[in-house]
């Protein structure tokens, strides 16, 4: 099933300048990138992005720390497309907790903070990206990032492989 789904680096993947090497881990796993654009959000938008459900399931303080730390500075924004795209992303992202991702995820390779640490430390996890969770959050994190005219198609070679 062809999917789409968000993808967010982070202020802390951008500082990092691995925007480039983040992109091509989506790009080389035949992941096609139809919408994209840099953009500060402040505190009102990333509470629409980091719902109540967030801290209903993670409690205020995550939510608090994650609104803090993705209004930092710019955030770089994509719809990616592809067949189980949502899955697919998620695998190649690695665990939430940078620790526990294995190498070869984006987190694994690229970040290693624990939750202990950034909680002694009061910051929020510094994990470079955010994957939407499932088919519902990647539908209403598209429409929130962007609007239709933003998202683009075309063909790849990658389609051909696909169809």
């Amino acid at each position: 099933m062809i999917e789409r789904t968000l993808i967010l680096i982070k202020p802390d993947g951008i500082q990092r300048c691995l925007t480039g090497k983040i992109i091509s881990r989506f790009e080389d796993a035949g992941l096609k990138i139809i919408g994209m654009k840099m953009k500060c959000i402040d505190e009102n938008f990333a509470k629409k992005h980091y719902t109540e459900d967030i801290e209903k399931r993670r409690g205020k303080f995550v939510r608090d720390k994650l609104i803090g730390f993705i209004t930092e500075g710019p955030v770089l924004a994509m719809c990616i497309e592809g067949v189980n795209a949502i899955e697919n992303v998620r695998k190649l992202v690695g665990d939430t907790e940078p620790r526990k991702s294995m190498p070869g995820t984006i987190r694994g390779d690229f970040a290693h903070v624990t939750y202990d640490y950034a909680d002694g430390k009061n910051v929020a996890v510094k994990n470079l990206v955010h994957a939407s969770a499932d088919k519902n959050d990647a539908e209403n994190e598209v429409k929130l990032w962007f609007s239709g005219e933003e998202l683009h198609s075309y063909k790849t070679v990658h389609d051909v492989h696909v169809l």
